[in-house]
């Protein structure tokens, strides 16, 4: 069974001038510890369908189940991790990782243990202490990242989180995700408008069409992981690539 089930999402904008529909008739799912990327042309309602399965935003029709349950609002074992990290700027990294365990009330020293185990994780053991504009754009995503694995979710959902980071720095860190999430193997839902990123990190690629955003295909990734950079030269990923190009009628 599906840890998480989308059926036939339907969401609708209403304001006093006008209607804007923004996804029509959406179904698919994800089984669990799977890495699964929604890809489409940017208005197409990827983050409007990743909010409504973090309990963010109503949906219109249809449902989102998550371990047999409807999500009808924010979860604790739901994350969502956004493109930009909106951090405090007056809290240290370790600080800006413990704010969850401050709202959720988790004792004190268990928490710092874990904030500095999750920073580890990301490869931020030394920074601790510093604020966020002593850290580079992408240390910055990584303590956000943290924060979201704090209390451990067993979804995670990522909306674009390394669009606004140069090819560099986005390539280390979608090995960086990679490494994560081999290790600690939650189940993800990632939104991207990078085909090359849909495939290097996904089981399945959610292709959607253009506004009001429909399901146009779910594409199996084959590759076996750890799945290295250098992946993406081989004609098989070429091939995949070119297949979502058709999809979305850009090749």
């Amino acid at each position: 069974m599906p840890t998480l089930t989308v059926s036939n999402v339907r969401k609708i904008y209403r304001t006093n001038a006008r209607e804007v529909q923004a996804l029509e008739d959406i179904t698919f799912s994800v089984e669990e510890n799977e890495f699964v990327t929604l890809v489409g042309p940017s208005g197409c309602g990827k983050s409007t369908l990743l909010k409504i399965t973090g309990g963010l935003v109503e949906l219109t029709a249809g449902k989102v189940s998550f371990k047999g349950q409807a999500v009808l609002g924010p979860r604790r074992d739901i994350g969502i991790m956004f493109q930009t990290p909106v951090l405090f700027d007056w809290r240290t990294a370790l600080e800006n990782v413990l704010l969850p365990a401050e709202v959720l009330g988790m004792e004190p020293v268990a928490a710092r243990e874990r904030a500095r185990e999750v920073l580890g994780m990301v490869e931020l053991q030394g920074f601790e202490d510093c604020y966020p504009n002593q850290l580079s754009g992408g240390m910055q995503q990584r303590v956000s990242l943290s924060r979201v694995l704090m209390y451990k979710p067993d979804l995670l959902l990522m909306d674009e989180p390394f669009g606004a980071l140069d090819e560099f720095t986005r390539e280390r860190l979608n090995l960086e995700i990679q490494r994560i999430w081999m290790q600690d193997r939650k189940t993800i839902l990632f939104v991207t408008h990078n085909i090359t990123e849909a495939i290097f990190l996904s089981d399945q690629v959610v292709v959607m069409t253009p506004r009001p955003g429909r399901l146009a295909r779910v594409v199996r990734v084959p590759f076996p992981r750890p799945r290295e950079i250098r992946l993406m030269k081989s004609p098989e990923f070429a091939s995949l690539v070119f297949e979502i190009r058709e999809v979305l009628g850009l090749a």
